[in-house]
């Protein structure tokens, strides 16, 4: 299984990863990217299972990256990981195609929980 981690913050990256690894997630092959911009041309590239995607990132937020990932492949999985955690914002990224949220800071439970109905055990 591929995932794309889309983040601004390095850190934040290797926590993912690493809770990914917590989860029960083990054979994840990550790529990241620390922009929008970027993770649209990793997408393109490595066609990942599941993108886990930062909403506010310098040159082009989750929300855009959401956006274009969609009109490239409809069928994309994306996810946010976002301290944003308002109804408006779920609301339209919901609207946009997002397959779930999880809150800042998460757990490896959390993961489970939301990762397993999109992207199953693999």
């Amino acid at each position: 299984m591929k995932v794309l981690i889309v983040d601004d913050s390095k850190v934040m990256r290797l926590l993912v990863r690493r809770t990914l690894r917590q989860a029960g997630f083990d054979n994840v092959e990550v790529h990241e990217a620390e922009n929008g911009r970027l993770g649209i041309d990793v997408y393109k590239r490595e066609q990942p299972d599941v993108v886990l995607a930062d909403w506010n990132m310098p040159e082009m937020g989750g929300f855009e990256l959401l956006q274009h990932l969609v009109e490239y492949d409809p069928q994309v999985k994306l996810g946010f990981i976002t301290s944003e955690q308002t109804p408006e914002i779920k609301q339209q990224a919901r609207q946009a195609g997002a397959r779930f949220f999880i809150a800042k800071p998460f757990t490896p439970e959390e993961f489970k929980v939301k990762l397993h109905p999109v992207i199953g055990g693999r």
